[in-house]
């Protein structure tokens, strides 16, 4: 799957991975699924067969989208929704760029952007109050007393269950409701505030880290391939 514009959120059982339009999400075959899409999403899919899926990892996956792999998506969909579909195809044709795309996707580092859901009750409380309240700045040890745990634990309980600290699981659930905000038309000050950083630099420097490219850009590439495909 692939967003040409917007901002995919895909469901798999136990995490939910972000996909905006410098990502490709793979789901192989069998694996129960839900996705939904933010801002004005144009999403692209494309499915493999049995001999070039296994290829790919036997799990859910998500992979950058480089300048190759972003044509080969665009040009197997070309007849997407009411845009005009270019230059009539032969089967063996469509074949290649199939086989292309899946060498692309081979040779490309997975660079998900993933929200783990959360097993123990506690850390599901604390996921479902930040989930609602991006902007809560509460610390672990103020959220930990709200959910009956001490900081010490919860600490252990986000390494143990994500492998991560606290405060780079909720940089990622940040930045999730940031790639939303940004999708839904907010400008980057109003998406650094709603997502809880009160200094916008820091919110571009944390983006720019996890997405690859400063919220700036990632709008404005995004107006600008909306344009395109209108």
């Amino acid at each position: 799957m692939y967003a040409a514009s917007g901002v995919l959120a895909v469901h798999t059982d136990g995490s939910t991975a972000v996909v905006p339009a410098n990502r490709v999400a793979w789901t192989p075959s069998g694996v129960t699924h839900r996705h939904r899409a933010h801002g004005d999403t144009d999403m692209r899919i494309v499915f493999l067969a049995p001999e070039l899926a296994s290829l790919l990892p036997e799990r859910p996956a998500v992979f950058l989208a480089s300048a190759l792999a972003r044509e080969i998506l665009l040009a197997l969909t070309d007849a997407h929704g009411d845009q005009p579909a270019g230059p009539a195809r032969s089967s063996a044709s469509l074949d290649r760029l199939v086989r292309v795309l899946v060498d692309e996707l081979d040779e490309t580092h997975e660079q998900p952007l993933c929200l783990p859901e959360p097993r123990d009750d506690r850390l599901r409380a604390i996921a479902d109050r930040l989930g609602d309240d991006p902007s809560d700045g509460s610390s672990l040890a103020e959220l930990g007393r709200a959910a009956g745990a001490s900081s010490r634990t919860l600490s252990r309980l986000f390494r143990d269950e994500f492998g991560m600290s606290f405060y780079e699981w909720r940089t990622q659930l940040r930045i999730y409701h940031a790639l939303v905000l940004l999708a839904e038309g907010r400008d980057v000050n109003q998406t650094a505030h709603a997502c809880g950083w009160s200094n916008p630099s820091s919110f571009i420097a944390a983006f720019t880290r996890l997405v690859g490219t400063s919220p700036g850009r990632h709008r404005t590439a995004g107006s600008r391939r909306r344009a395109l495909l209108v």
